[in-house]
């Protein structure tokens, strides 16, 4: 029987991983700034505080202070001690307050205890520039987090990944960093009908076949790059559109073998250029495909300065379509 398909935005499909997971299981509970009566900056936890809190009479939905430190090293110890957390960060800008925490600890016990201690811990939350947030919220930190080894780190593009690898991410026993772009919450998509439904992590999407030029992205990236495909077939260039989802651990198979078939390759990547993830893609590109190539991998990112307040410099400082274009015809002459 075909599985059942349900259409569902992308905070839709978060929030609905996570009901589920809470009702699978009693050691799940989410914690995080102005999740309860306030039901989320973003809504992801809109009805929660009400169905498991006020309903049910228990304590599965927690407002913490603005102390992310503090809420994420008690996070960590609930996770040591064997339940499964979940933090919500208010953004994830507000996650290098607890950086510290989450690189010196989470992802280091399970090592330095020779695997006796495990952090089932999940730290999820808006990450990238949102609309006007300015300088101190748009940060992109995945890049950030996948330089740690011991986390596992993921930035979902489709409502259904979003969906399965959270899902699998709460029953992983490895502390997961979940980040998800705030462009993406009104997309929509279609996911399975299946309480068991879960994706693995390190596993990229084919999401366009093409022929003449590889457009490697993660997260809103993702559904740029397949604007940009549409916008170059009308001029006869067949783009494949790879969508990396896994940033730790990366699926470079997927992403040689698309490299190998294209011989071209442009990565775009909404943190900053310099130094940004997409950098460390374009680099193994290079080491592992450099005879395939019929010309230099090419990075996409945003500008390197502060996130400006103004919509009209906001929107200059991230990629754009037709930045992306620009990059391909120069490219392919």
């Amino acid at each position: 029987m075909a599985a059942v398909l349900t259409e569902m935005s992308y905070r839709d499909a978060i929030r609905r991983a996570i009901v589920e997971e809470l009702d699978r299981d009693k050691d799940v509970f989410v914690m995080g700034e102005d999740i309860g009566r306030y039901q989320g900056t973003f809504r992801v936890t809109e009805g929660l505080f009400k169905k498991y809190n006020e309903e049910q009479g228990e304590w599965r939905i927690i407002d913490t202070p603005i102390v992310e430190p503090g809420f994420t090293g008690i996070a960590i110890g609930a996770a040591m001690a064997g339940l499964r957390p979940i933090v919500e960060m208010m953004t994830m800008s507000f996650s290098i307050l607890a950086l510290d925490q989450i690189i010196n600890h989470a992802a280091k016990i399970h090592y330095m205890t020779g695997g006796q201690v495990k952090v089932p811990l999940v730290v999820r939350g808006p990450g990238g520039a949102a609309k006007q947030l300015s300088a101190q919220h748009s940060h992109s930190m995945e890049g950030w987090y996948a330089h740690c080894p011991g986390l596992v780190v993921l930035a979902p593009a489709t409502a259904r990944d979003a969906y399965g690898l959270l899902k699998a991410s709460i029953r992983n026993d490895n502390p997961v960093v979940f980040t998800e772009n705030p462009g993406l919450y009104t997309t929509k998509g279609e996911i399975p009908d299946d309480p068991d439904f879960t994706l693995p992590f390190g596993k990229a999407n084919i999401l366009k076949e093409g022929k003449d030029i590889s457009l490697i992205g993660y997260s809103r990236m993702t559904m740029l790059n397949l604007e940009v495909a549409e916008r170059l077939a009308e001029d006869g260039i067949d783009a494949e559109v790879v969508d990396v989802v896994s940033l730790l651990p990366l699926d470079t198979e997927t992403i040689f073998n698309s490299v190998r078939k294209t011989h071209r390759a442009v990565v775009v990547y909404e943190d900053w250029k310099h130094g940004g993830f997409g950098g460390e893609i374009a680099s193994r590109i290079g080491e592992e495909c450099f005879d395939d190539l019929d010309a230099p991998v090419v990075r996409v990112g945003g500008l390197n300065v502060p996130m400006p307040y103004s919509r009209v410099l906001e929107l200059e400082c991230m990629p754009k379509v037709d930045d992306v274009l620009a990059s391909i015809y120069k490219l392919l002459k």
